[in-house]
């Protein structure tokens, strides 16, 4: 398993009145991706072996929301990646 994690979106809904980030998520086959998809809470859409899952945060909770994050972007991107991919792992680990 070479599970991959990249932020593809981010921003805020209009439609919606949430601010929300989009991951996509790559490298998973079988039963480690169907085990996945059936224990995502949130809102996905699968496409093959990929998953596009959507968090929704309120504002005070939105990772990108800030002066700081905005100033170092890269990094805040790559925090929130490890740690989707940290839950992530912890839900195939549930067993």
């Amino acid at each position: 398993m070479e599970l991959k994690v990249k932020i593809i979106d981010y921003g805020f809904s209009d439609s919606l009145k949430r601010y929300y980030v989009t991951y996509q998520v790559t490298g998973l086959e079988g039963d480690d991706l169907s085990r996945l998809i059936q224990r995502l809470p949130d809102p996905l859409t699968v496409q093959g072996d990929e998953i596009h899952l959507n968090t929704y945060f309120e504002e005070g909770y939105y990772p990108f929301g800030t002066e700081d994050s905005q100033n170092r972007l890269e990094d805040y991107i790559a925090r929130e990646e490890l740690e989707m991919t940290a839950y992530l792992l912890g839900l195939l680990e549930d067993d």
